[in-house]
């Protein structure tokens, strides 16, 4: 595997922010989930497209029957996702979706665990466990036991493991195709999706405001094209439970921003969360033996 030209951490942490974006962009929508969702994707593709189509297409017929499959498990998920966590935003607050989507370690260190047999240290889960635990603790003010509160929080519960698992499907395939190339058929596969979602449901494809389709834009470009792209990047050269704890980071900055933003009030137990979610980051990511093996990987 040949050497990153950057440590992998800094992209995740440049992708972090930039996703913790999305959930703002999304509330300032009035459009239907599936609809926000498939102009997100939309208008990502469609970006991309020049780079793909002038340098990239050589690598289509490259790509065996098995990288199709998983290639297009992960669209699929990925596309539902977004569908379920757009969806949570319109019932519960954005610190409540954000902490349950991004509880992606209990998936994750199951899934890689199961499918990939990667063994997981102590300092490992207790690291996950705490910033977990911090992330309960961000939403715990906000967190209600009945009514919408509730059921949207179950969706962003589900939309979690979709995203896991889109990770998962990922980590499979990232290592042998390129970034632009996997980026653009995922995506595809995922607008693909949804334009079939929206017509099964009867959505509206438009007109919309001009607001509405500068969200949208905004969507594809931070969030997507910045954020996900570099966890893309990022999967050729970590495991899917790295990229899982650092989006932990997310509901920290996006409860931040719907605070500045939306004027969604910042509990005590949020601000004490956000800490214990930072502690358990760092934990992980100065656990020394996962350092030493990235170099020895480097030098591979």
């Amino acid at each position: 595997m040949e050497k990153p030209a950057i440590h992998p951490y800094i992209p995740i942490i440049v992708g972090v922010f930039s996703v913790a974006l999305s959930a703002i962009f999304v509330k300032m929508t009035s459009a239907d989930s599936g609809v926000t969702a498939f102009y997100r994707m939309l208008f990502s593709i469609l970006i991309m497209s020049p780079v793909f189509f002038l340098k990239y297409t050589h690598e289509i017929k490259e790509l065996s029957r098995r990288d199709w499959l998983f290639t297009s498990i992960a669209g699929v998920f990925l596309a539902f996702h977004f569908i379920l966590w757009f969806e949570s935003l319109n019932y519960t607050s954005v610190a409540s979706s954000t902490v349950l989507v991004t509880l992606q370690p209990l998936f994750a260190f199951a899934g890689t665990y199961f499918f990939f047999k990667e063994k997981l240290s102590i300092k490992t889960l207790v690291a996950g466990g705490i910033a977990i635990s911090g992330s309960v603790l961000i939403g715990y003010g906000d967190f209600k036991v009945s009514g919408s509160a509730l059921y949207g929080d179950l969706l962003a519960l589900i939309a979690c493991a979709l995203i896991t698992a889109y990770l998962l499907f990922g980590q499979d395939v990232r290592k042998r195709l390129s970034l632009v190339t996997y980026t653009f058929v995922v995506y595809g596969i995922s607008t693909i999706t949804l334009f079939f979602y929206i017509v099964f449901k009867g959505e509206s494809f438009g007109p919309y405001p001009a607001s509405e389709w500068m969200w949208f834009l905004l969507l594809a470009l931070i969030p997507n094209l910045l954020g996900h792209t570099l966890f893309n990047w990022a999967l050729k050269w970590v495991s899917t439970n790295v990229i899982s704890i650092a989006i932990l980071f997310e509901p920290v900055g996006a409860a931040i921003l719907a605070y500045f933003i939306l004027g969604e009030y910042l509990s005590v137990s949020q601000i004490v969360g956000g800490s214990v979610v930072l502690a358990g980051i760092t934990l992980f990511i100065t656990d020394y033996q996962k350092i030493k093996m990235f170099f020895l990987k480097r030098k591979a």
